[in-house]
């Protein structure tokens, strides 16, 4: 288990915390780099460019393997992987690891993360500092949201939007407003750890690829407070 020193300031309105790191898994049967990132409810999928794997985070037994090609992100809408290959995003039967279907990827292979939340696909284009909302049968665009870093993985988790970054042998995850693209909190992740894809497992965890050391980290999402009762908030003084 690993723990940065424990900080939390706000910075220009931001929430900052020292990323909290409670497992590393990988690297995986020689792959030397992770690339994109995905939770299907039960197993972790990880992409490593020739191949996706999938494992399971309780005793990080590899489980799976498809021999389906992935140099960016991976999103899974509850019965189909998806997954950035160059210029496209390739939709995957997780049984088979058959294509059923390709979709333009709106980065015309400059793109990054990928998640799937409110029936559409959301894609990271890491240079360009940007996140899409995109039309999963037709690749069409429906929104875009600007941050001011560098964009790796993307997730949804709770209604909130949050990223990777990697910039400048800099990483963190980021909470950001869907609508402004303003940094509400960061996770700041420890020196020279990358973050790649990023997925959340829709409880207390993300899980971040590890770029170049070909690993897979589990990370602590930051607990939310539980609304007060009107009875609990009427004695709060």
């Amino acid at each position: 288990m690993t723990k940065t020193t424990e900080r939390e300031q706000a910075t220009h309105g931001a929430l900052v915390h020292a990323a909290e790191i409670v497992r590393e898994y990988g690297p995986f049967g020689g792959a030397d780099r992770i690339h994109g990132v995905t939770h299907d409810g039960h197993r972790v999928w990880a992409a490593t460019g020739p191949a996706l794997v999938a494992f399971d985070p309780g005793t990080g037994e590899l489980e799976r393997t498809l021999d389906c090609g992935g140099d960016a992100g991976t999103a899974f809408d509850g019965k189909h992987l998806y997954q950035i290959a160059e210029a496209r995003i390739d939709k995957i039967d997780p049984a088979t690891g058959k294509v059923l279907h390709s979709i333009p990827a709106p980065g015309k292979g400059s793109d990054s993360g990928l998640a799937w939340a409110e029936g559409s696909l959301w894609v990271g284009q890491y240079r360009e500092r940007k996140i899409h909302q995109i039309d999963p049968d037709t690749g069409a665009v429906k929104r875009t949201i600007e941050s001011n870093r560098f964009v790796t993985g993307v997730t949804w988790v709770e209604g909130e939007l949050w990223h990777g970054t990697w910039e400048a042998e800099e990483s963190d995850i980021r909470r950001i407003d869907p609508d402004s693209g303003a940094v509400l909190e960061r996770l700041e992740m420890p020196a020279g750890t990358a973050v790649s894809g990023l997925e959340s497992d829709g409880a207390g965890l993300f899980y971040a690829g590890g770029g170049t050391s070909g690993k897979v980290r589990a990370i602590r999402r930051p607990q939310r407070a539980a609304p007060q009762s009107k009875k609990a908030a009427a004695h709060t003084g």
